[in-house]
């Protein structure tokens, strides 16, 4: 059955659903507020300066691969990428640095020697994580959590019957605590509760799993830098038929009696089957959405982190500095305190830099390099940004510059700034939240929304602020999630 769909938004959710549903037959359309695909994934551009402007890292390229596999394409062709010899560099206020080489053998020996912790316990907690991801990937990450029928299935009963192994009942922060006597290593592994903006004192030990993604499987790195992964994406769909509108926003999804019948896109009527939505569920149901009764419950849950990122031309290189490099916090339960608790910003924030041209030489100069320098930030709640920007620049020059023994601030050429009142203006992500809502509780992962909604006909959902969440691997998840549901029930 051929079906005319439209798709709201090129994030990658959006991009990977209308590959999907375009190779089945379908006719799709792509309607984009802006005038390139991404989202998220988006760059910035400053002379002969370059920077991605949003997600850094590249894991679980097979989920990427898959899409070419089934338009019968090599991505390699389009895009190639590598594998990371040293994942990230660490360093520590104490005057520890540590490599987290991609080699998993390699990372132990090196975590080992720099902390002194057991090799024998780093390998259990590998190989713990591993486990951890092979009972919940069916169910948690490619399940359908809008049908019951995926609580009763048999990978859902074998995963609840093995739940004392995914350690629902502790805090990743006090599973890591029992498990290594590092606080080094403690504080390394609780950072993975950032990759969905959660707090590792509060969030379950399952987050845990997170760690395997780079650990186990290794991480990777697109030769020409994050951004051209949304813009091969998009070259491939219209090679497999789809219409891309750009500079497009859609006003409203047109339905009637609960069916969609189209969006509304410049005050005209586009029909359609099928509307699926890579938006942020807020603003979907509150602008696109007006007349259907805003589901508060998916709201209640505490939101995830923003973000603050200078975007900063350096006039000169840091042989000592990787692809990506983090300056840890000296306390990071206070840390984390702030973020969560009182929605403040402490003086001594975790701080991630990241500099592509380590690998991309054309995104800086001949002697400089291109530094997205970011920390964890509140959701937006009406903070005085522009007073924390000035105190945040001050407090992260200093905590770089003492760490790398140079003064930074004299290298800096040009700055660009986003905080989440732009991120949220940008990119319509609530509050500025990365990852819509956190994962600062056991049952967070039936707390989001789902992909489908049983009472409405013909609308479905991708991207971060949906199950199973944010982030690349999940967005292309939910996409392979949504072109199931769909195949099941229109064949």
């Amino acid at each position: 059955m051929k079906l005319k769909i439209s798709v709201i938004g090129a994030g990658i959710g959006g991009l990977a659903t209308a590959i999907r549903m375009a190779l089945k037959g379908h006719e799709v359309t792509v309607f984009e507020q802006s005038a390139v695909p991404g989202g998220k994934m988006g760059e910035l551009r400053w002379k002969n300066y370059r920077w991605d402007a949003g997600p850094s890292l590249f894991t679980l390229p097979d989920l990427m691969e898959e899409l070419y596999m089934l338009a019968e394409e090599e991505m390699k062709v389009s895009v190639r990428y590598t594998q990371l010899e040293v994942i990230t560099k660490y360093f520590y206020e104490d005057g520890l640095v540590l490599n987290a080489y991609g080699d998993p053998e390699a990372f132990v020996k090196e975590a080992a020697e720099k902390t002194s912790e057991n090799p024998g316990r780093i390998r259990r907690f590998l190989r713990k994580a591993r486990a951890m991801y092979s009972l919940t990937r069916d169910v948690f990450i490619f399940g359908d959590f809008s049908s019951p029928r995926t609580f009763v299935s048999r990978k859902f009963l074998r995963s609840a019957m093995q739940i004392y192994r995914l350690e629902v009942l502790s805090t990743m922060h006090g599973a890591n605590r029992r498990r290594f006597r590092s606080d080094h290593l403690v504080q390394l592994f609780d950072r993975y509760a950032t990759y969905n903006g959660s707090n590792p004192y509060k969030a379950p030990g399952t987050l845990n799993v997170i760690s395997h993604l780079e650990h186990n499987l290794g991480a990777y790195f697109p030769e020409k830098g994050m951004h051209t992964l949304a813009i091969e994406l998009q070259q491939l769909a219209e090679r497999v038929g789809v219409k891309f509108e750009f500079n497009a926003p859609v006003e409203r999804i047109v339905h009637q009696d609960k069916r969609i019948r189209g969006v509304q896109v410049n005050g005209e009527t586009r029909s359609a089957d099928l509307v699926v939505s890579d938006v942020d569920i807020y603003y979907l149901y509150r602008d696109l959405l007006p007349d259907v009764p805003f589901p508060e419950k998916y709201f209640k849950p505490e939101r995830s982190t923003s973000a603050m990122i200078f975007y900063w031309a350096m006039d000169r290189q840091f042989p000592e500095l990787e692809l990506h490099n983090l300056f840890f916090s000296r306390d990071y339960r206070g840390e984390f305190g702030h973020l969560f608790d009182t929605k403040t910003i402490t003086d001594d924030p975790t701080t991630y830099l990241f500099i592509s041209s380590k690998i991309v030489k054309s995104d800086a100069p001949e002697g400089g390099e291109n530094w997205f320098v970011m920390i964890n930030v509140p959701e937006n709640t009406g903070q005085d940004w522009d007073a924390a920007i000035v105190a945040v620049r001050k407090n992260i020059i200093a905590k770089i510059s003492r760490i790398l023994e140079t003064d930074v601030a004299p290298h800096i050429l040009h700055e660009t700034v986003r905080d989440p009142r732009n991120i949220e203006e940008e990119t319509f992500s609530f509050r500025g939240s990365l990852y819509g809502n956190s994962s600062n509780s056991s049952m967070a992962a039936f707390s989001r929304h789902p992909n489908h909604r049983k009472d409405f006909h013909g609308l479905y959902f991708v991207g971060g602020s949906v199950h199973p969440g944010g982030g690349i691997p999940l967005c292309l998840a939910s996409a392979k999630i949504v072109d199931g549901l769909i195949d099941k029930k229109y064949g």
